[in-house]
């Protein structure tokens, strides 16, 4: 039986729209660009076509508007997969629960997430200012274990194999493996992406091998990752979110794929001299090879 979900569950704005988000249904395209920083959404908006619905609220803006005669939106979901665990799933609730019955709805709509994000190389070879798309999400965050019917992402031979290579510390949250949806990944192989499995941690400093003031358990972290390989797939970079995004949208049912610039190498120490210029390349590279 599909009962009434609780004011408490499904927390709605006076307006009716989603609490965190602010969307209604006919807010949301059915394509949605997923960018970290609110101050990118503008931006990626300006080289639209079209822009006909904005809005704010804390960290999370939306512009949806249309590209090439197809209605696309952009949402920046902040740092971190807590964000996207927000961000997803009431994107997922806008489209899959009628939100003035307060039910999910009988046929299931399916949306295409594309992240543009940035992120750290993990291979001396993947320069600084590259674009790099995710086959697969490492996901070192414990996110998706708060979530039933994910034993396929936790018990697996990658998964396996990187817990014993790697000496993984107990006291972390056993790793997690998605891949993104295929179709996706074909499509940016086609467009002259690179590719490879993108790991993501819970944090920026500590968890991603960072030292400032305070010492880290595992000091050879990035090398770990850097050696790890498993039937010729490699890490290749670091970042907060992707793994999140993939777990997320196999569960409910929808495709994503995440491509980020490189603007940082942790083993060659480069730093882009111009991130924000690289990052309007690729995402001008993904509206005309994706939208």
């Amino acid at each position: 039986m599909n009962k009434n979900l609780s004011a408490s569950e499904l927390i709605l704005n006076p307006d009716g729209s989603l609490y965190h988000c602010n969307l209604l249904p006919e807010n949301l395209a059915d394509t949605v660009l997923l960018v970290g920083d609110p101050d990118r959404v503008p931006m990626v908006s300006s080289k639209f076509d079209t822009v006909d619905f904005k809005t704010q609220k804390r960290e999370i803006v939306t512009h949806t508007g249309t590209k090439n005669g197809k209605r696309i939106s952009v949402i920046s979901t902040g740092m971190g997969t807590d964000n996207i665990d927000i961000v997803l799933n009431e994107l997922d609730a806008v489209v899959n629960i009628d939100l003035k019955e307060k039910k999910l709805k009988t046929e299931h709509k399916q949306l295409i997430f594309i992240r543009l994000g940035t992120s750290g190389s993990l291979q001396a070879d993947i320069p600084v200012d590259s674009f790099l798309a995710s086959t697969h999400g490492l996901g070192m965050d414990g996110l998706i274990h708060y979530y039933r019917n994910t034993e396929p992402f936790t018990f697996n031979g990658f998964v396996e194999h990187f817990i014993e290579t790697t000496n993984w510390n107990t006291k972390h949250p056993r790793p997690y493996f998605v891949e993104a949806d295929k179709d996706l990944i074909q499509k940016a192989k086609d467009s002259g992406f690179l590719t490879g499995v993108t790991a993501t941690a819970c944090g920026f400093y500590g968890p991603q091998g960072r030292v400032l003031r305070l010492n880290i358990q595992d000091t050879e972290l990035n090398e770990k990752l850097s050696s790890f390989e498993f039937k010729s797939l490699k890490i290749t970079n670091f970042e907060m979110e992707t793994s999140a995004i993939f777990g997320l949208s196999k569960l409910l049912g929808h495709k994503a794929i995440s491509i980020n610039c490189i603007i940082a190498n942790r083993f060659t120490k480069e730093y882009s001299k111009d991130y924000k210029k690289s990052v309007e390349e690729m995402v001008e590279k993904v509206l005309n090879n994706f939208i």
